[in-house]
Parts: C-alpha cells; structure tokens; sequence
C-alpha cells in the first residue's frame, strides 16, 4: 500500500532545525558509521546532455533508524546564473515506502557547518583562542553560530571579499551575531596568528594560502558544485596533516585532494583520520608541528539524519 510523503518546505525546514541539536545528531552518525551501523556510498555525479548543467545524488542508510535515503542537488546552466536546488527524500527500510520530502536547502547550510564544528572540537586545541572566517554566505554564519561556543575564543575575526561594499547596516547586523566578531581588511588580516581558519565560500580556487600563516593552525574547508572546487592550493596537502569527513568518499570528491593526487605526489593513504575515527578514539589529536586540514564534502548520511530528526519531531 503506498503513501504519500510529508513534503516539507524551505521555511518549515528552518523552524524544525531550530528545535534539534544538530551537532549531537552528527556526534551519532559519525560514531554509527564507526560501528557499522550506517553506511555511506560515494557521492553520484551525472552531467546533462549539451552542458546543460549536472547533478549530485548523495545516499546513505541509517540501520538503526530504519531509514535510508538520497539528497539530489542540480547545477542547472541558465542565461541568468546558474541555478542550483536540493530535495531530500527519506524511506523506511521496513514499508519501503516513502515518508519524508524535504527542501534541502536548509539542511544543507546546517549539516555542512555543525559538521565543521564538530570537527573543531575534536580537532582545535583546547587552548585555541583566535578564530578567523573567511567567507560571509549563510553557510559561513552558520559555522560561526555552531563553532563560537566550542573554545574560549578571544577574538573571531571575519573576512570576505563581498563585503568590500557592504552598508553600514550589514556591518552592523554581522557584528551583532557575536561582540567579538571583527570585520577584517583582507584575508591576511583575519588569519593573522589565527588558531583555527574556517573557509567557508563557494570558491572554484584557493582562498588561503597556508604557506603564508603566520604559526600553524586548524584549516577547515567546505565544498561547493563547481567541477574540482578547492579552497586551499593542492600542493600545500604535502605539507599538512590531513583529516576529513569520511576517508572512504571524500578523496574521491574533493577538488584539492583529486588534483594534489594528479599532478604533486600526494596520497590518500596520507589522510590521518576522519569523523568516525576521531569520535570513537581510533586515531589521536593532532599535534600543531604543523598546519592541520580538516575536509568535509557533505555526505548523504548527514542530510539524512537531519531529514529523519524533522521526520521524528513531526510524529
């Protein structure tokens, strides 16, 4: 007997997540995945015909919930910019059928920075005290919204390129998120003697150099839909101690991993840990001998989880 899913829309998403602990919900995944109770496949990229764009279907099963499910997100190539969406749908393992339709936008921004938190908190020194931003989207916010309670932070400075244009008013509204947030210059500002730098942009290239920082330092970074994105240059993965989301996925999907494998010698096999590794104790903190990068690709898993939590509060 079929059934027609909830469909949930991009407002009603942002109100259900406001009544969820994002991060904890994270915390879970990750250690399921650890304990193979979860399971993540590689993410599913497929062009359209003609250069018309492509998508990207990321999938993954959560056993212990009974669910499973993928998130589809189109590139589409218009005259007036392209145009990109995102729809989640959740399944029950047991029916078979479908219960949740889900406007992923929301859950996108939410699971890409609370997984960027929590990979501060197991990756940040306990001492780190200097937080730099780069980047001024919805996606960078949400990071500083996620991340500015994890260490005694006693400066968070934030730069982006975009705001070179800013009113008075915008500035205004960001520096009321936090009273220690500062609107740096330049990126060489707000990463001087940083502790840790969260890149936060939808970049095709690099937006930091770590060879120009100043002590070493906790580099997060994102992804974006454009081919190959990387926002820190391919060669400088040689001279980091390297972590990411998933070890089994994220290789195969991030831009400066694939191009640092092609053209400058590096290896997968030189990833120190992931999420799953570090939450359940299986490989050790860093040490700050030198720079550390932490990349996140988004995983299905992690839209999943979230779409299962608003399906859970809707019940």
């Amino acid at each position: 007997m079929s059934s027609t899913p909830q469909v949930i829309n991009q407002a009603q998403a942002r109100e259900w997540l406001s009544q969820v602990d994002v991060p904890q919900i994270l915390r879970k995944l990750f250690r399921d995945l650890a304990a193979g109770h979860a399971v993540q496949p590689a993410q599913q990229w497929v062009e359209f015909p003609q250069g018309a764009g492509d998508f990207i279907n990321y999938l993954g099963v959560l056993a212990e919930d009974g669910v499973y499910g993928v998130k589809t997100s189109p590139y589409i190539v218009r005259e007036q910019g392209a145009l990109v969406t995102a729809w989640t749908l959740l399944m029950s393992m047991q029916t078979g059928q479908p219960l949740l339709l889900c406007d992923a936008g929301e859950l996108t921004t939410a699971r890409t920075a609370a997984t960027t938190a929590v990979a501060v908190d197991a990756l940040a020194p306990q001492s780190a005290r200097r937080l730099a931003i780069i980047g001024s989207g919805k996606v960078a916010l949400a990071h500083l919204h996620h991340v500015k309670g994890l260490r005694d932070w006693q400066s968070i400075s934030l730069f982006s390129p975009s705001l070179g244009n800013a009113t008075a008013e915008t500035l205004a509204q960001l520096k009321r998120l936090d009273p220690r947030l500062v609107i740096a210059g330049s990126s060489d500002e707000a990463t001087l003697d940083a502790d840790v730098i969260m890149l936060c942009t939808s970049s095709a290239g690099p937006v930091v150099d770590p060879s120009r920082l100043s002590k070493p330092a906790l580099i997060t970074s994102i992804s974006t839909n454009a081919p190959r994105a990387h926002e820190v240059p391919p060669h400088s993965l040689n001279d980091m101690q390297v972590f990411c989301d998933y070890r089994q996925t994220t290789p195969g999907s991030a831009g400066e991993m694939l191009i640092a494998g092609e053209q400058h010698g590096w290896d997968k096999r030189a990833i120190v840990g992931d999420l799953p590794e570090l939450l359940s104790e299986r490989v050790q903190r860093p040490d700050y001998e030198r720079h550390v990068f932490f990349r996140s690709i988004g995983l299905g898993l992690e839209d999943i989880a979230l779409a299962n939590a608003i399906y859970q509060l809707q019940r």
